[in-house]
């Protein structure tokens, strides 16, 4: 078995984790295009966010990575992404703009580029599904 069919056998948490990781970096791509502060993106933030969010939490029964029992640094990292979540969500309602843009923009880059890149390393699930076992 190989590319696309290792996705679609995998199991189903790591298929939704999977796909709204993906759907979050291509929102958070839209959300950087268009114009702030309008329904449409108000819409589409509360959607991202919650991807995050279900991404994030979902991570907590994925243990492909053990580096501490059944836990890994990703898992670290998520619960850092929940706190980062809420605390740019209160800079929002607070009226802090400038600071809940720079909180959106480093939860992009750290937590679905960078994060998101290592799931393409040799031996991971995505470096099959794109590149073969």
């Amino acid at each position: 078995m190989q590319g696309f069919d290792l996705f679609l056998n995998a199991p189903a948490l790591i298929q939704l984790h999977a796909v709204l990781a993906t759907t979050a970096i291509i929102l958070g791509g839209v959300q950087f295009a268009m114009p702030k502060g309008t329904p449409t993106h108000r819409l589409l933030g509360r959607i991202w966010v919650a991807c995050m969010a279900i991404v994030a939490l979902s991570s907590f029964f994925i243990h492909e990575i053990r580096m501490f029992g059944m836990f890994s640094a990703i898992h670290l990292l998520s619960v850092l992404v929940l706190v980062a979540l809420w605390q740019a969500i209160r800079l929002a309602r607070r009226g802090d703009i400038a600071r809940h843009k720079r909180s959106m923009i480093r939860l992009y880059v750290l937590a679905l580029i960078i994060t998101g890149a290592f799931t393409l390393l040799p031996g991971r699930l995505m470096y099959k599904v794109f590149f073969g076992a």
